[in-house]
């Protein structure tokens, strides 16, 4: 599945659900492919503690997106490697 499409799917539903698997400490933020998990590989160029990639990851999906930071949320695996992303700019 390519980028393209997530942003065709946030496009034509309004919002989207986003498994994806982070890789910290790498030497940029940037989409790293997907898993045959169906998880989207993101790396992200901040350390994992005190919510430094996680913020990192949202600021990232937010410009991806063209979305409000507001707009993205971590529905699960805040402090795991695996997590599930929301982004619904409209609310």
């Amino acid at each position: 599945m390519e980028v393209a499409r997530l942003h065709d799917r946030l496009k034509a539903e309004g919002k989207l659900s986003l498994p994806v698997r982070i890789v910290p400490r790498s030497p940029k933020t940037e989409w790293a492919g997907f898993l045959e998990s169906g998880d989207w590989k993101i790396r992200v160029a901040a350390p994992p503690e005190r919510g430094k990639a996680n913020e990192e990851l949202i600021r990232f999906l937010a410009a991806e997106f063209g979305v409000p930071r507001e707009a993205i949320e971590i529905v699960a695996g805040a402090t795991s490697h695996n997590k599930l992303i929301r982004i619904q700019p409209r609310r």
